[in-house]
């Protein structure tokens, strides 16, 4: 894509839209719904700007493969932008699961109903719950399963059941799941759709490049987590129960994939596998 350079100024930019956006500020626990606009109200910044050929509005949904999508918002932690991802499976019967929900607008939720009805979702791990719990008040029909830990994190959803290694049989013998134990601060479950090859994870490997803000390259080049996929160098300390986080990778480990979602940076589309091994060698050492 060929951009130009303009200097904005700018009090709320969108920065997917292209257009100033009068929504909130932030949302539970300072992680806001879009992007935080304290720097932005006082400066002038320099955007890049698409030339007038390329789309301002570009779909919320991208298609990676048969039955799945994804769907990518501004997310900040701890004030750092570091984005996030949802991704969409649409099942045997036509109904879609939903991993890992950001904020459903208008926009977003128009192309899900093009696709097939939402039926379920899934807040993954400790971390990935912030939008759960709209899910249901956009769709009442759908059902919610949370991740271990969610259900005392946040005892205001209503949820299936805490999901575990075994698939509820809503999606069982399409999507596989597994616990990843042994590490605490997220109590992630992983998952992998059979028909794509792919597997769907949160937080336990990122794939942040050139495209991440300025302050977020910096810090994922001090975790060792810039330009590359993988985990970073907090993980080994994040691990508190090494033999249980091992058996939970060569369970992962197993399943076929090639291609790798991760909710902060970009969808890794081949070699997946092997570079998920290649990130953890040291723990599959251990």
């Amino acid at each position: 894509m060929k951009f130009r350079q303009a200097r904005l100024h700018a009090r709320r930019w969108n920065v997917q839209s292209g257009q100033q956006s009068i929504g909130n500020r932030g949302g539970r626990r300072g992680l806001g719904r879009g992007l935080s606009t304290s720097v932005l109200e006082r400066a002038t910044i320099r955007l890049a700007v698409p030339d007038p050929a390329t789309p301002l509005n570009p779909s919320p949904l991208r298609a990676l493969d048969v039955d799945l999508w994804i769907a990518e918002r501004p997310q900040r932690f701890y004030g750092l932008e570091v984005g996030t991802k949802m991704s969409a499976i649409r099942l045997a019967d036509g109904s879609l699961l939903l991993h890992s929900p950001v904020a459903l607008d208008a926009r977003l939720r128009a192309e899900l109903d093009a696709i097939g009805p939402v039926r379920f979702a899934v807040a993954p791990n400790r971390v990935h719950h912030l939008y759960a719990g709209r899910v249901a008040e956009t769709y009442p029909d759908a059902r919610l399963w949370v991740g271990p830990g969610v259900e005392r994190k946040r005892p205001d959803l209503v949820y299936v059941d805490v999901l575990g290694d075994e698939a509820p049989a809503e999606w069982r013998g399409q999507v596989d799941q597994v616990f990843f134990r042994g590490r605490p601060y997220e109590n992630e479950v992983v998952f992998f759709h059979r028909r794509s090859r792919t597997l769907i994870i949160c937080d336990l490997a990122f794939n942040i490049g050139p495209e991440a803000a300025l302050p977020t390259r910096w810090l994922m080049r001090l975790i060792g987590s810039y330009g590359r996929f993988g985990p970073s160098t907090l993980d080994p300390w994040l691990i508190r129960d090494r033999a249980a986080a091992r058996a939970s990778l060569e369970r992962i480990l197993a399943w076929d994939f090639d291609r790798v979602v991760v909710a902060h940076g970009d969808v890794l589309e081949h070699g997946g596998h092997h570079a998920l091994r290649r990130g953890y060698r040291w723990l599959l050492a251990a």
